[in-house]
């Protein structure tokens, strides 16, 4: 294994050498041209880097409208570029593959595993948003950034803040007996349902921003509420 890793980097090594010797011969013989030819080969350069470098600016600078709507909010229209759509497609992938907009019947799943779920999608919401560069302001316009942040104050939030407290302190002071001797299940899984469909909602409108195609199709299961 050592060997290995020795041939690698020797093998690296040679061909930095290499490219840096072409590199070299390349600028000796630039600076020796002068006049006319010196702005021809400069000029042939310029145009070869604006060819490669152009093309990824403006598709992270072009800005596109996109209207989207979420009951909770209203219809919304946004004004994104290529850097908020990753960041909505991110946020649709972590959206859509959770609890959080999959259904969840009276006998299926644990509440305790849901609301860590849940749990899981409001720390990366958070922490992708903290990673990523801040929307191009335009005025009067919302940004995925807001999307996302209502969604965690306004439904994951107080969810959490009320139902995970309560199952903690009911299984500290019952260790030993399963999830469903817990008095509140079957509240706690009434109020998760609209939950899941205002978040359903946001789902939708990441994979709008995001232009994902049949999002809700890929989401909701046929024989799922609201397919």
């Amino acid at each position: 294994m050592t060997d290995l890793i020795t041939r690698k980097r020797v093998g690296q090594l040679i061909a930095a050498a290499a490219i840096g010797a072409i590199v070299g011969f390349v600028v000796y013989t630039i600076s020796r041209v002068t006049g006319r030819n010196l702005y021809i080969i400069l000029g042939a350069l310029a145009a070869a880097a604006a060819l490669l470098v152009l093309p990824r600016y403006w598709r992270n600078v072009q800005l596109t409208q996109v209207t989207t709507t979420v009951p909770l909010l209203g219809e919304l229209t946004f004004t994104i570029n290529d850097d908020a759509r990753q960041v909505a497609w991110k946020l649709y992938i972590e959206t859509a593959t959770r609890v959080s907009t999959q259904a969840l019947s009276d006998q299926a799943g644990f509440m305790g595993e849901a609301l860590a779920s849940l749990y899981g999608l409001f720390q990366t919401t958070r922490d992708l948003l903290k990673g990523s560069r801040p929307s191009v302001p335009v005025p009067g316009a919302p940004t995925v950034e807001y999307l996302a942040v209502t969604m965690l104050n306004r439904e994951l939030r107080p969810f959490l803040s009320k139902w995970h407290p309560r199952l903690s302190e009911w299984e500290k002071e019952h260790p030993d007996d399963p999830e469903s001797d817990w008095p509140d299940n079957a509240a706690c899984r009434d109020e998760l349902r609209p939950v899941q469909a205002n978040l359903l909602d946001f789902a939708l409108a990441f994979a709008r921003l995001a232009d994902v195609r049949d999002a809700r199709a890929a989401i909701v299961a046929p024989d799922q509420p609201g397919a």
